[in-house]
């Protein structure tokens, strides 16, 4: 029988790579910038931990999908040595993905119950709010300022091209991408609450309070992922409450407490002020990208499409892990962020590093893994239990074509893929 205190132990892990996940930037950028970079793999230690302890208890054990992502993954290792790039550091750094992070999401789909993943869910309520708070002050401070200071403690300052003259901000992460993860994240258990009976009065007022923050950070954010993925998540949402007559009641009470609480925000000044700056945003970078065809399909969709026509790659690919901002700095001896040597879409990266054959392997996979969550998600929504079809919302495109090679996306990803599979288990 499994002890309860290594149970413990494999749970408190998994609370700690949360943690990590969520405050890793806030380490690079406030409190040890000269670790900036040994803390970008933060994680790994953690993960190498949770599977051999998993392992050796009978917890976990690898099933076909790590069994053929470990096969894939070492095959791209050998090519890449022998084939591609020639750097076996480079070639390290991209089998981590795969190797070591993948696994963690059947990990916690074996450690976690729903119990675990709604408790999550309500520690993230709290999150959301102080993270808005922090957002707020990021947002209105210059970039000058200690609260805005860069990976590495970058006196320049960690804002991005915004709009209006202010900065896309990146709250406690290293990028804005995570902050735009945080609140995708944060609008699916927001909007499951909103319709489900969990929690008592106290927790209602704290879910007002949250579900206020949301919707404060979307023209704080300046950010058209946030937007969009809280859109996704009310699709979702309608789709299921088509299903269940017995949803609309509590669906049209959180539709109207949304209406109100805009209307009364809308003219809040600090509001406005964010508000024009990411009505800009939406503006001038729908003129660039082409509107909301260029917005959806190229950015959303990742450009799969290309990735899947482009008949540059070599047939073996160029060599795994080249194709990551890491990988760039190593091969290059310049600074990688934002250099792309492969691809910046997610299967344009792994086809050129992993080959054809491989590539598309990599990427069925995950396909199959999406397809595997649909069907569990609304299998067991006859149950009463829409948890895992409202994580689905977030889940579904990170997963599907999330750029892996940046560590907060991959930890995302693993994450909620994880919430989704623990989130079906009652025990």
């Amino acid at each position: 029988m499994l002890d309860e205190k290594v149970l413990k132990k494999l749970k408190r892990g998994v609370w700690i790579y949360f943690f990590l996940l969520i405050f890793e930037g806030a380490l690079r950028k406030w409190v040890l910038p000269g670790l900036s970079e040994p803390l970008l793999l933060i994680r790994d230690p953690l993960a190498l931990w949770l599977l051999f302890k998993a392992y050796q208890q009978g917890v976990w054990k690898p099933n076909v999908y790590v069994l053929i992502i470990w096969g894939v993954s070492i095959l791209a290792f050998s090519l890449a040595l022998v084939l591609g790039h020639g750097n076996i550091m480079v070639a390290i750094f991209g089998i981590r993905i795969t190797l070591i992070q993948f696994p963690i999401i059947f990990l916690i789909g074996s450690v976690f119950t729903k119990k675990d993943v709604l408790q999550l869910g309500e520690v993230l309520l709290w999150m959301n709010i102080g993270m808005t708070l922090l957002v707020a002050f990021q947002f209105f401070s210059p970039q000058s300022a200690f609260i805005n200071r860069g990976v590495g403690g970058d006196l320049e300052g960690s804002g991005f091209g915004g709009a209006a003259g202010f900065f896309r901000v990146p709250g406690t992460f290293s990028f804005t991408n995570g902050l735009a993860f945080f609140y995708g994240l944060a609008a699916a258990y927001i909007f499951y609450f909103w319709v489900s009976k969990y929690g008592g009065k106290g927790f209602r007022i704290l879910l007002l309070i949250s579900t206020i923050a949301l919707l404060a950070a979307i023209p704080l954010s300046i950010s058209r992922t946030v937007l969009f993925q809280i859109i996704i998540t009310i699709i979702f949402l309608l789709v299921i409450s088509g299903r269940n007559i017995k949803m609309l009641p509590r669906l049209t009470i959180a539709i109207v407490a949304v209406g109100l609480l805009l209307s009364t925000m809308k003219d809040i000044s600090f509001f406005k002020t964010a508000n024009k700056a990411f009505t800009e945003r939406l503006t001038t970078a729908n003129e660039i990208e082409g509107g909301m065809e260029g917005v959806v399909v190229d950015r959303f969709l990742g450009g799969m499409y290309g990735a899947i026509k482009d008949e540059s790659f070599p047939f073996w690919g160029m060599g795994l892990g080249m194709g990551t901002n890491a990988g760039a700095k190593i091969l290059t001896g310049k600074r990688g962020d934002g250099v792309f040597l492969i691809s910046e879409a997610e299967w344009g990266r792994v086809i050129g590093e992993m080959g054809v054959i491989l590539g598309f392997t990599f990427i069925a996979l995950r396909v199959s893994l999406i397809i595997l969550f649909f069907k569990k998600s609304w299998k067991v929504l006859s149950t009463g239990n829409k948890l895992p079809w409202m994580l689905l919302s977030f889940g579904m495109f990170i997963i599907l074509q999330g750029q892996w090679a940046q560590p907060t996306t991959l930890g995302f990803s693993v994450l909620i893929g994880g919430l989704i599979l623990a989130s079906l288990r009652n025990k």
